[in-house]
């Protein structure tokens, strides 16, 4: 299979000189299986540029179908949406895959998008037929030649973790994610750090390791692992409760799970190329401190990456 990125950021698009080189735009994953199905990690502002691409195949005739993974609702997974030019295809089949306590949400940014204040086009008048499935925790499906897996994460208002095994190979996509420590994020927002000395209830300890070790189960055995890195230490130490995690984290699941290569992804949008270029040099030298063999690189906007058999 074929693993291409077409955006990497978080939070916001932030094109610039100083996010040329690793990309401005928010997540979009695609992945291509040695039969031809297509399947997508996230809709966030990449989606645009791989919609364009896919017009060239037959989804431009109307006759294609396509497959997107939504890890969650926040607006850098999801504003790529109205901007899918496949979606503008009489005959297109899009298939829209989310966590099942997000799914009417996503059915509701889908019909609200056609207010006049927020878009000039109604996005409930597309030519393409949309189906959005709601997926139950930890469930497992096929699309074709590829089986799914997923997990929760620990995320406000939770997100979902995706495996695609296809091809002898397995990706997995781990955004966007909290350390499985410190705090049980829910349905409700959480306003600020911990108070100092604040101890988690055992139950939601317990929560917490059965989360990380569903995402362990995941990975095991990855070729590739895409995980949420947005944080340094520093920045989680002053804003734990925003729901992202340290190359340190990741590094910890992939050593745990035996997965071969770390994509350190979601990158912060203040972070320049410079900065994650450090970031990359520094979780190296981690994984060698760990005694980790999990290899390391940092996502950037046209990286592609063959995984197992591509033909």
């Amino acid at each position: 299979m074929k693993v291409r990125f077409w955006g990497v950021r978080g939070s916001i698009p932030v094109p610039g000189p100083a996010t040329e080189r690793y990309g401005g735009n928010t997540s979009c994953v695609e992945v291509e299986t040695g039969a031809g199905t297509r399947l997508t990690f996230d809709a966030g502002t990449g989606l645009r540029a791989l919609g364009e691409a896919l017009m060239t195949t037959e989804l431009g005739r109307g006759a294609g179908e396509a497959h997107l993974l939504i890890s969650h609702t926040h607006w850098d997974h999801i504003h790529g949406l109205p901007f899918f030019a496949p979606i503008g295809g009489q005959g297109n089949r899009i298939h829209l895959y989310a966590r099942a306590a997000s799914e009417p949400h996503l059915s509701s940014v889908l019909d609200a998008t056609p207010e006049g204040s927020y878009f000039p086009v109604a996005f409930r008048e597309p030519r393409a037929a949309i189906t959005v499935h709601p997926l139950a925790d930890e469930t497992r499906f096929e699309i074709k030649d590829a089986r799914i897996a997923s997990a929760r994460l620990n995320h406000p208002f939770s997100a979902t973790a995706y495996s695609i095994d296809a091809d002898g190979a397995r990706v997995v996509y781990v955004s966007d994610t909290a350390p499985f420590a410190d705090i049980l994020f829910g349905q409700e927002f959480v306003s600020g750090p911990p108070p100092e000395g604040f101890v988690l209830p055992p139950a939601s300890r317990a929560a917490l390791a059965q989360m990380r070790s569903a995402v362990v189960r995941l990975c095991e055995g990855a070729d590739l692992v895409i995980y949420d890195t947005m944080f340094t230490a520093e920045d989680y130490r002053q804003t734990p409760h925003y729901g992202h995690s340290r190359p340190a984290d990741a590094l910890s699941v992939c050593h745990d799970a035996g997965a071969r290569t770390l994509a350190l992804y979601h990158h912060s949008p203040e972070r320049t190329d410079a900065e994650v270029d450090t970031m990359l040099v520094d979780t190296r030298a981690l994984a060698r401190a760990m005694a980790t063999p999990v290899a390391v690189v940092a996502a950037y906007e046209g990286l592609c990456l063959e995984l197992g058999r591509t033909s």
